[in-house]
């Protein structure tokens, strides 16, 4: 006895030591491991709202308190509701103060006070705005979470469903199902779990029951679909209980189908109005710009352009879109998680944004020429002049053309070469998106299409492998048979190597298809392949006609959906094609012409003031309805007009904007929370829209550059 007191004096402080505390705080290292599953790390918005939270103390209504509670919640932001109000006022705040800092700092280096005013009153909205967002990023959380989760409702009734046809367990089918989704609907369905394990709730279906109710609003047809699960358990007869099962898969097949109905009915006028607002109504007004600026002399700026088309107007499209995504429904969409890929971490590589800028860079360089040879001295040290004319390079048509033309006082660039190369401003911002999104979701598409081909594929083939399996051929030789009969494709592919791994190296189905080093499924990257011989083999224990009725069911889905998903697009292909070639045709063409127009009406006010201060034509020389070239001149005084080259560099840069933020739109509204296929798609349209305004505004600048100078000298005899 002393010999074991001894033992234990001896060792217990060591393993004291050694033995690792469950508890981490307040809470369990279970819950703890559950919260990193769950969300596993914390994004900006959170540690930025803890940060302000725990400087800034404030109370929030109760009203208030539930509903910010309610999104955080369902985003699964770690985040208390006063945490959230303290960062969208502290954002106002910090606005505000920076405006107004920036207000004082440039008044006192003799900054114009209206301009100033200007900017303060831009500033003032600027908060307005921020603070609105701040206070709405909670429910934008939530939509976002909803919008991915609920792309993976089908697909969690189809599991459940097919698992509870041949068990009739709630339990084991919803762990089947958690087990088989993706994330976020999979940290959904093991948060079901753990909120039974830790006594909120005393049984699977009360805490299931509870969670349906946070989808009642959203998605009626996903709660109604669970119901009637559940409902199947209490049925005393096989037949009915498998009838009320598959009315479950088909109540939320046809609700997904009816809400996408009303939905893509419902956007019709919100994106018609959205592309009059948005492309339409802006590019009429800065056809006007040119002669506007004239009317308000110096108080009107290129930067002032500048702050209504690239800042106010792309934030009331932005805001616009997000009205029009908010009313998207649920359970129909994208379903691949992007972070599964095995080529994520290529998709996350910065590198593609480093490529990018080395090619876009010499592009923005050359449309930034004018600048750098008219308020720098570099071209002095390569013995070249600060401007040239045309005809100093043999155009004699141009030869008193000026290439940048800046006047007095550094207004400018008015000329035609300055124009030119200011084309290549927006095109190097777009080259940027173009090349950097292509190049990081080329691998992965490539993947993704494979895989969609063979699924479709793959449900014909589940067909014949369920008929196989039913008519009592056991699943080991059933792959062989099949194989046979489907020589040549992707999928008879698959089923000769799962029949080989089990003919010559003797493993076992799970194993012929799963195993790490041999395993079938290891070439054949698709959700639906795994989880279809993932259900073959759970089936296959309860006899060869329950697994021929699981293949059989799968496949009835997989056609189903893709008829869904068919007819989805057709009811979208309308709105869809229309946006795609207003906002990467008509657009760009548009904007290029209004380039155009402002190249030409400044080239003749220009060629005109060169002219009578040449002394080549008197300021009493009429010009036609009434107008001499003196009163022409003064009328239009050429020095404040806004300069083609800024007010392309605007036009442009708002196009970039507009393509990037309808892009996104359109992707949401046919598919869903889809990331890639977002950048996928940003990079077609900005290359597509970018060759269109870059023709359309280079045909335009020359030809009415021309037309400008061959009306002049007709008219006035230049």
């Amino acid at each position: 006895m002393a010999d074991v007191k001894e033992i234990l004096k001896k060792y217990g402080s060591k393993l004291e030591k050694e033995i690792t505390s469950p508890y981490v705080g307040d809470v369990s290292r279970e819950y703890q491991k559950f919260k990193e599953e769950l969300k596993p790390e914390q994004n900006l918005y959170e540690k930025l709202t803890k940060g302000i939270g725990n400087m800034i103390k404030i109370g929030v209504k109760e009203a208030d308190k539930q509903r910010i509670a309610k999104s955080l919640e369902t985003a699964h932001l770690d985040v208390r509701p006063e945490d959230a109000a303290a960062f969208s006022i502290f954002s106002f705040i910090g606005v505000m103060i920076f405006s107004i800092l920036v207000f004082v700092s440039f008044f006192l280096f003799g900054v114009q006070l209206d301009t100033l005013l200007i900017f303060l009153f831009l500033g003032f909205l600027a908060g307005i705005f921020v603070f609105y967002y701040t206070d709405s990023l909670p429910r934008r959380f939530e939509q976002a979470w909803r919008l991915k989760a609920s792309s993976q409702m089908v697909p969690a009734i189809l599991y459940t469903v097919v698992y509870m046809r041949h068990t009739s367990n709630l339990e084991m089918a919803i762990r089947f199902a958690s087990e088989h989704l993706q994330a976020p609907l999979s940290l959904d369905f093991k948060k079901i779990f753990w909120d039974v394990e830790t006594g909120k709730f005393s049984s699977i279906k009360e805490s299931l029951d509870a969670y349906l109710e946070t989808w009642r609003e959203y998605s009626l047809e996903f709660v109604e679909a669970f119901h009637l699960i559940e409902s199947s358990l209490f049925e005393p007869t096989e037949g009915r209980r498998v009838e009320i099962l598959e009315k479950a898969l088909s109540v939320i097949l046809d609700g997904v189908y009816e809400k996408m109905l009303r939905y893509s009915h419902e956007i019709n006028a919100p994106l018609t109005n959205l592309y009059m607002l948005g492309i339409v109504l802006p590019t009429l007004a800065i056809a006007m710009l040119p002669l506007a600026s004239t009317l308000l002399g110096e108080a009107f700026k290129w930067w002032h352009v500048a702050i209504l088309f690239d800042v106010i107007v792309p934030f009331i499209v932005f805001y616009m879109t997000s009205q029009i995504l908010i009313k998207r429904p649920g359970g129909y969409g994208e379903t691949e998680l992007l972070e599964a890929n095995p080529d994520y971490p290529y998709y996350k590589s910065r590198q593609h944004y480093v490529n990018a800028a080395l090619i876009a860079a010499p592009l923005l360089i050359l449309g930034l020429l004018p600048l750098i040879f008219y308020y720098t001295d570099i071209p002095l040290l390569f013995g070249l002049q600060k401007d040239y004319t045309f005809g100093q390079i043999g155009v004699s048509f141009l030869e008193n053309v000026k290439f940048f033309d800046f006047k007095k006082g550094g207004a400018g660039p008015f000329g035609l070469m300055a124009l030119l190369l200011s084309l290549l401003i927006p095109v190097a911002v777009a080259v940027f998106f173009a090349i950097s999104y292509k190049a990081k979701t080329k691998r992965l598409l490539e993947m993704r299409d494979k895989t969609k081909g063979l699924e479709t594929e793959f449900a014909s083939s589940l067909f014949q492998l369920g008929n196989r399996i039913g008519d009592g051929i056991p699943a080991e030789m059933a792959f062989g048979r099949v194989s046979e009969s489907l020589k040549g494709t992707p999928t008879a592919e698959f089923f000769r190597m799962v029949n080989s791994n089990i003919q010559q190296l003797g493993m076992s189905l799970k194993e012929a298809i799963f195993n790490t080093q041999r395993g079938a499924i290891i070439y054949f990257p698709s959700s639906l392949v795994r989880t279809s011989m993932q259900i073959l083999i759970e089936s296959a224990k309860k006899g060869l006609q329950v697994a021929a009725r699981a293949l059989t069911s799968i496949s009835t889905y997989v056609k189903n959906i893709n008829k869904i998903n068919e007819r989805l697009r057709d009811l979208l292909a309308e709105i869809v094609s229309s946006m795609k070639s207003n906002m990467s045709f008509l657009a760009p063409m548009l904007a290029g012409i209004v380039v155009g127009l402002s190249s030409m009406i400044t080239s003749i006010l220009n060629k005109l003031s060169v002219m009578m201060s040449a002394g080549q034509v008197g300021a009493d020389t009429g010009i036609g309805m009434g107008f001499s070239v003196g009163s022409l001149t003064k009328l239009f005084v050429l020095e404040q007009m806004v300069p083609p080259y800024w007010l392309q560099i605007v036009v442009g840069i708002y196009l970039v904007e507009i393509i990037y933020i309808l892009t996104i739109t359109l992707v949401t509204v046919e598919s869903g929370s889809d990331k890639l296929r977002e950048k996928s798609e940003i990079a077609k349209n900005m290359k597509s829209g970018m060759i269109m305004y870059l023709m359309a505004a280079l045909v335009a600048i020359i030809a009415l550059t021309v037309l400008a100078e061959i009306a002049i000298k007709s008219t006035v005899g230049g």
